[in-house]
């Protein structure tokens, strides 16, 4: 779907935060990017979303490259409208390209995630974990090629956090659309990805790309589960990350 090629990112205050990154992105992947903060993790995302441009290498699609409306960004905080429903932050992307159905498609993209009886409430009446459903539906209301999330669940209690985890792979499944997971968990990352691309800061690249696990073979317990933790995090002890 997507291929990065000798990919970097310089800032204009010289700090480099991105290196010689190289990724293959195939469709309906789900790559998880872990790694320490500081590591260039949103960087990369924003640079795959088109929010950004890199200082060095390119960034190839294979076919046409997604429309502004065929990827959808969910953020580290919910980032709602605190003045509007939540239907009405669901629908902002399609008002804002004048889509006649908004309401209609932001109901469906609020009832995918669980939050149909939801669709009048403001956002201050809803828990961490419903507004981060919102924010999710607004990113799934546009049927994105591309899902990108960036560490999403990292504010949540653990009981929401896999709650949310699960729906997510189910919503992801169901959209067939290609994901990429930004997270500092082990566990996350172990449970979540079909592959792990491990990141090493100071600049921001690629130095491992660990397997993760099939559909079918997905559990939080068992030896296989505990394995790819333990694998993940000899991976992580050998980075070495500097204080």
């Amino acid at each position: 779907m997507m291929e990065l090629s000798g990919v970097g990112k310089r800032f204009a205050d010289g700090t480099e935060a991105l290196a010689d990154v190289n990724l293959k992105l195939a469709a309906r992947d789900f790559l998880v990017l872990l790694g320490p903060s500081g590591c260039g993790k949103s960087t990369l995302l924003r640079l795959m979303a088109g929010l950004d441009r890199p200082s060095a290498g390119r960034l190839r699609w294979s076919g046409l490259p997604p429309s502004a409306g065929e990827i959808g960004y969910v953020f580290q905080d919910p980032t709602l409208m605190p003045w509007a429903s939540a239907w009405r932050n669901v629908a902002l992307p399609l008002r804002l390209r004048g889509t006649p159905d908004a309401r209609a498609r932001a109901a469906e993209a609020l009832a995918l995630v669980g939050l149909a009886e939801c669709a009048e409430a403001l956002p201050r009446t809803l828990s961490g974990g419903m507004r981060m459903r919102v924010s999710i539906a607004r990113a799934l209301v546009t049927r994105p090629r591309l899902l990108l999330m960036d560490e999403p669940f990292a504010a949540l209690d653990e009981f929401t956090r896999h709650r949310l985890q699960d729906e997510c792979l189910a919503l992801t499944d169901r959209l067939a659309c290609t994901t990429v997971f930004v997270t500092h968990s082990l566990y996350e990352a172990a449970y979540l990805a079909s592959r792990v691309l491990l990141m090493a800061p100071r600049p921001g690249r690629i130095v491992a790309e660990l397997p993760g696990t099939l559909p079918d073979l997905r559990s939080r317990t068992g030896r296989a589960f505990n394995a790819r933790v333990a694998a993940l995090s000899a991976a992580v002890q050998d980075l070495h990350v500097p204080a």
